[in-house]
């Protein structure tokens, strides 16, 4: 079987995490004496809010999943891949489980290309984001924009709290 799940399936399942989208689904069903194994393979691109700007950001995913479905006196769910449907319905609704394995499938980051952020966003968030010189060199603020490198980080002044700390690690150097 062949599904096409578009913007229309995500509102209408309703899900946190995806709400638009155009995913391709092949679906194959294989019989055995006492279940039904269920084998998707997940082809598509899902819309999602940028981390960094809230725009939406276009993020593929691509999935093989499997659900083996058993009958049984109630519904239960065994395992990940294992669901107990009552005997007497016959039937069970792969919609949730479909939504859950593309859910699954998008990674916890999802940012747009360097470049394609929403300029305004990113220019708010760079401005209440609050790094110190050294974070700025060795990471980067993660942003559109060029580092500014501070060549005189040494002859900034310094808290003498801090100061004195630091004559401990040499001390104990030497």
């Amino acid at each position: 079987m062949e599904f096409l799940l578009e913007n229309k399936f995500f509102i209408d399942i309703d899900g946190e995490e995806v709400q638009k989208g155009k995913v391709k689904v092949d679906l194959t069903i294989k019989r055995t004496a006492v279940a039904f194994e269920m084998n998707f393979v997940l082809n598509g691109v899902v819309l999602v809010p940028c981390d960094r700007c809230l725009d939406d950001v276009e993020v593929p995913v691509s999935t093989q999943n499997k659900l083996i479905v058993k009958f049984g006196e109630d519904y239960a769910k065994e395992s990940d891949e294992v669901v107990v449907i009552p005997e007497d319905e016959g039937e069970i609704n792969i919609a949730w489980f479909i939504y859950e394995f593309v859910a699954l499938a998008v990674p916890m980051k999802h940012v747009h290309v360097a470049g394609k952020c929403n300029k305004a966003m990113s220019s708010k968030l760079r401005k209440h984001t609050a790094r110190s010189a050294d974070e700025e060199e060795e990471f980067g603020d993660g942003l559109d924009n060029d580092i500014i490198v501070d060549d005189d980080a040494d002859s900034r002044p310094t808290d003498p709290r801090w100061d004195a700390l630091k004559d401990f690690t040499e001390n104990d150097n030497n």
